[in-house]
């Protein structure tokens, strides 16, 4: 039986034999480690598209490295490839055919992977860090996307050394996603911008933050026609925002809820809040999954505005999450993200990447 398909057990948790005496703080959730993960803190990792055979597994890491790791149907793991920066990797997308992977780094410059051939060389370059990177995919043109710590948004053809495209931003990009047409960057000091990607890349609308703390990772989400319609913002403190680009009433439709909090919703006592470091929506069911600072992940039904689950907590913070293509598998990596300085930061501690059975805990409250 698939360890992957839809009908298996895997990765529902279990107890030991006399109950739960067999916690296990560094995978409390039980689920399967990937071997061979990163030397150190993980910032992104992306799964093969559709069009590929199978299930490939891209992460990038704060040792410069971006890996590449094949998932089988039984749940092993196995290390197919690396390349370097000269910095640290902080963005990771893969072409749309899934023969290449691009990634971004401190190194301000970007480069793309090709698998086939194992050769990587730079198709882009910034005068500050680059913080995201993504593949469009356009009817009449096809480019990367790259969004950097020096205040530009710039757009590839992956042939030529300057780009096809460079629009300036408010502040510095912090993170962005794409699902085309569309493209939603936040950046510094709480900026908010939507991009339309038809013809040719173009600012749609700024957008008042509906956070009031630094943004740190933001998600589209589609409707139920498979468009593009609003997108999911989580801030560092601990508190996520569903925001409809063109809501029939948006004093209702959107909203914001709170996460990644020590005493969940009690707000009677303090509480510790921790950032949402990722979130990543479920390409079948439109459920979403956040990580954060705190170690946990959890699972979320925006239409219903419920919480689904959410997981135990892991003995670090969990850095990196996504699905693939067909949301059987949710990959979240677990590694120290300096939330709380370097007086915590512990050399011996190692990363790990797990691998979780997605396809029945994320279906959403309401289907009958």
């Amino acid at each position: 039986m698939s360890l992957f398909g839809a009908a298996s057990g895997f990765g529902t948790g279990g107890t030991g034999v006399f109950g739960s005496t067999t916690t296990d703080s560094h995978n409390p959730m039980k689920d399967v480690e990937v071997t061979s993960p990163p030397d150190d803190s993980i910032s992104c990792m992306a799964f093969s598209p559709p069009t590929m055979p199978g299930n490939f597994l891209i992460a990038g890491s704060w040792a410069n490295d971006v890996r590449c790791w094949e998932v089988q149907d039984n749940g092993q793991t196995v290390p197919k490839a690396q390349q370097m920066h000269t910095g640290p990797v902080l963005g990771v997308c893969w072409s749309d055919d899934g023969s290449k992977v691009f990634t971004a780094s401190c190194d301000k410059t970007a480069k793309m992977w090709d698998l086939n051939s194992n050769q990587a060389m730079q198709i882009a370059q910034h005068d500050g860090p680059i913080k995201s990177i993504h593949w469009i995919k356009a009817p009449n043109y096809s480019c990367v996307m790259t969004g950097s710590w020096d205040k530009t948004l710039k757009f590839w053809d992956t042939r030529s050394p300057n780009p096809m495209m460079s629009l300036q931003m408010p502040e510095r990009c912090y993170c962005a996603d794409v699902v085309y047409p569309m493209a939603v960057v936040a950046t510094a000091e709480r900026g908010l911008i939507v991009y339309q990607l038809e013809n040719q890349p173009s600012e749609f609308r700024r957008i008042d933050s509906p956070l009031k703390h630094q943004h740190r990772c933001v998600a589209i989400f589609k409707d139920k026609q498979n468009k593009p319609t609003g997108f999911a913002l989580g801030s560092i403190e601990g508190r996520v925002a569903i925001h409809y680009i063109n809501p029939p009433n948006p004093a209702k439709d959107n909203f914001t809820f709170k996460c990644h909090r020590s005493n969940g919703t009690n707000t009677t006592t303090p509480q510790d809040i921790y950032a949402v470091n990722a979130i990543s929506f479920h390409p079948v069911h439109g459920t979403l999954a956040t990580v954060g600072s705190d170690g946990r992940f959890s699972f979320w039904d925006k239409d219903a505005r419920t919480k689904l689950k959410t997981s135990e907590q892991l003995d670090q913070p969990i850095t990196a999450c996504c699905f693939n293509h067909n949301g059987n598998i949710f990959a979240y990596a677990s590694s120290y993200d300096w939330s709380k300085g370097h007086e915590y930061y512990n050399p011996q501690k190692k990363n790990y990447i797990f691998l979780r059975n997605a396809a029945e805990e994320l279906k959403p409250r309401n289907k009958k």
